[in-house]
């Protein structure tokens, strides 16, 4: 593709293009990081005569305007929180806006995703400075300054709806709950979401299904929301248009294979089932192994993997991209690979993975391992009452360093 820095080579738009024409491609799969859910490459692509493996160029556009896709989920009758319906007029009188909403709330960039260009904002005397900073960070990161409020959930968990379709057929695949974050990085998914009220989890999977229908969408998508264990209600965050880090916990619980099917509506065919024909099975975890070091801040720790041992067993599945010998590079994202665990209920799961990742061994770089140890043994992560800023809350759970 070209050389490491990702703008000369994975985000390069032409050098991708001029690789398939090369190698006689007629379909790009995006993944899922990169340009997977840019829709100016997914329009050259077609442009380009090739197979795009994805939904349109469009519902890519509708979806990554956080402002639009949450007008589009209010239509499709998902519950939202309480905010700005579109985007702010920060010409106007916004105190009075965010005093309906009351505090404390988010100040979100419209373009944003993946945890970037998020405020929050506690009182009045804070507003108009951190707006500001918002709509700088917005600028820099996604070329467009555009925000808008939402109110802010202390505690909130993150739960999601996998959902998938062929242009006239749409379904979901469960939910997953990715509550167990770092300053918004997931570190462990699970599926199904635990402790959700079934009037609560049947919305969000109708829902969801709603907006893909509405919204034409095609082929493999996620629908996040916030849920407020207090209150009890869940709310639209936005909705990813690529596959997910963490659709093998979903693969594992239907016995779809995500990826196929991807690859099989891009091609023109049907799904070929309906809701009713999905049927879930068991409880699965998914552990992102990071060469970073949790003790010291979570510093990347890029180097040669001199040793790399992993389990196996019924209900383990290994997805690394990296083996014993092979160097850890600076330049990309630090997840060298994925465990994932499946057993018959949440308890099983959770002492299978207790077992996987004590056989885990890798030697010469530092990961994450240990901390996801001492994750599952907490009593608040068995219970499901852990959430989305429950790392940097508790104490004791990371080094002197971290």
């Amino acid at each position: 593709m070209g050389p490491a820095p990702a703008g000369l080579s994975y985000l390069n738009h032409d050098a991708i293009l001029a690789a398939a024409a090369e190698t006689g491609a007629d379909a790009i799969h995006p993944g899922y990081g990169f340009l997977s859910e840019n829709a100016a490459f997914a329009r050259k692509v077609i442009d380009a005569g090739l197979t795009w493996v994805g939904p349109s160029p469009d519902a890519i556009d509708l979806m990554g305007d956080k402002s639009r896709a949450r007008q589009a989920a209010m239509a499709a009758g998902v519950p939202v929180l309480a905010g700005t319906e579109g985007a702010l007029d920060t010409a106007g009188d916004i105190e009075a806006i965010a005093a309906e909403i009351g505090y404390p709330l988010v100040v979100k960039a419209s373009a944003g995703g993946g945890g970037r260009g998020i405020r929050r904002i506690d009182a009045p005397e804070d507003l108009r400075k951190t707006v500001e900073v918002a709509q700088a960070e917005a600028q820099a990161a996604f070329n467009s300054n555009e925000v808008y409020f939402e109110r802010f959930v202390t505690h909130a968990r993150h739960v999601e709806v996998q959902i998938f379709g062929d242009g006239e057929t749409w379904v979901h695949l469960g939910d997953r709950d990715c509550s167990m974050q770092r300053r918004q990085q997931k570190v462990i998914e699970e599926a199904p979401a635990p402790g959700i009220p079934d009037e609560l989890r049947q919305r969000m999977r109708d829902t969801s299904v709603e907006l893909a229908r509405q919204s034409g969408y095609l082929g493999a998508g996620t629908v996040e929301f916030l849920y407020d264990p207090v209150r009890q209600e869940v709310a639209f965050i936005e909705m990813n248009t690529r596959l997910q880090v963490e659709h093998p916990i979903s693969e594992a619980i239907t016995g779809i294979d995500l990826v196929r099917e991807q690859l099989r509506v891009a091609a023109g065919e049907k799904l070929g089932y309906t809701q009713y024909d999905i049927t879930f099975s068991g409880h699965a975890f998914e552990f992102r192994i990071n060469a970073e070091d949790p003790d010291n801040n979570f510093m990347p720790s890029p180097g040669l993997i001199e040793k790399l041992e992993l389990a196996g067993g019924p209900g383990v599945r290994s997805d690394f991209g990296f083996s014993a010998g092979q160097t850890v590079m600076p330049f990309y994202d630090s997840l060298i690979g994925k465990l994932v665990v499946w057993a018959a209920d949440r308890d099983q799961a959770l002492a299978r993975a207790e077992r996987v990742l004590g056989e885990t061994d890798i030697v010469g770089i530092k990961t994450t391992v240990p901390l996801m140890r001492r994750l599952i043994a907490l009593d608040d992560f068995a219970q499901a009452s852990h959430y989305t800023t429950y790392i940097e809350s508790v104490p004791g759970l990371l080094g002197e360093k971290a």
